[in-house]
C-alpha cells in the first residue's frame, strides 16, 4: 500500500483553484449529510449513472427525478460516498493538483481537471454500459493530476507511506505503482457486476491526463533544479 503524504516540490502559483476544489467537495460532503439523509435517491439523481449517459432510455415510473445525464458528469466528481473516500481523494489532490495548477495556471488548470473526470466517467461507463449504478467520486480527475504531475515532475521526491513506514521515493515509483495497480485490479473486476471501485474511471482519467498535458502544456520547467 502505497499513501503519499506531501511532496517536496516548490510551487511557482498560489494553488487558488486547487483550494476551491477542496472546498467545495467538503462543502457538498456536508450538504450530502444534511439532503441525502432524508432524500434515498440522492446519489440516483446526481451521480452519473453509466446506462443513462451513453443513451439508455430513462425507466418509466421513476420515484426520483435525476438531473439531466449530462449534467450529472460533472455533479458526479463531487460527489463521495463516505469519510474515507473523501479523505482518501482529498489528500491525493492535496499533494499532487497545487503543482499541476503551476504548470498550467488557473483557467487551464480547471478544464484540465474537469476534462479528466468527464473522461474518466466515460471510461468506466464504456466498460459498463448497461449499469444503473451511478458513478460518484473525484478519484478519476484526480488520476488525471497524477499523470499530469508524473509527466513533468518524474523525479520529484513524495513522502509516501508504505505500509506503516514513511520513505521518500520518487514521483515516478508512487504514481507507477499506483497506476500499475489500478490496471491489474480492473482487469481482474472486468466482469464484475454491482457497487465497487471504479477501476476504469481511474485508467481513463489517468490516460486523459497523459494525453492533455502533452497537448496543452510544453517546457520542462528547470525551476526545479
Amino acid at each position: 500500500m502505497f499513501i503519499p503524504l506531501k511532496d517536496e516540490n516548490p510551487r511557482i502559483l498560489i494553488p487558488y483553484v486547487t483550494w476551491s476544489i477542496l472546498a467545495v467537495n467538503i462543502l457538498v460532503f456536508v450538504l450530502q449529510k444534511v439532503f441525502a439523509g432524508s432524500d434515498p435517491y440522492f446519489f440516483m439523481k446526481y451521480g452519473a449513472t453509466p446506462f443513462l449517459i451513453t443513451g439508455g432510455d430513462l425507466p418509466v415510473g421513476l420515484p426520483y427525478s435525476p438531473i439531466i445525464p449530462f449534467l450529472s458528469i460533472f455533479t458526479s466528481i463531487f460527489i463521495h460516498g463516505g469519510y474515507y473516500h473523501l479523505a482518501s481523494n482529498m489528500l491525493f489532490l492535496y499533494v499532487f493538483a497545487d503543482n499541476v495548477e503551476s504548470i498550467l495556471g488557473h483557467k487551464k488548470f480547471l478544464i484540465y481537471y474537469l476534462l479528466c473526470g468527464v473522461a474518466a466517467t466515460f471510461a468506466q461507463a464504456l466498460i459498463d454500459v448497461e449499469s444503473t449504478i451511478p458513478l460518484i467520486g473525484a478519484s478519476g480527475a484526480i488520476s488525471g493530476m497524477m499523470a499530469g504531475y508524473l509527466v513533468k515532475y518524474p523525479k520529484a521526491k513524495i513522502l509516501t507511506l508504505v505500509f506503516i513506514f514513511p520513505i521518500m521515493l520518487p514521483a515516478f515509483v508512487v504514481v507507477g505503482f499506483w497506476f500499475g495497480s489500478q490496471v491489474l485490479n480492473g482487469m481482474a473486476n472486468l466482469n464484475q457486476t454491482g457497487g465497487g471501485v471504479a477501476w476504469f474511471a481511474h485508467i481513463g482519467g489517468f490516460v486523459a491526463g497523459l494525453v492533455l498535458m502533452f497537448l496543452i502544456s510544453k517546457g520542462k520547467f528547470n525551476w526545479r533544479t
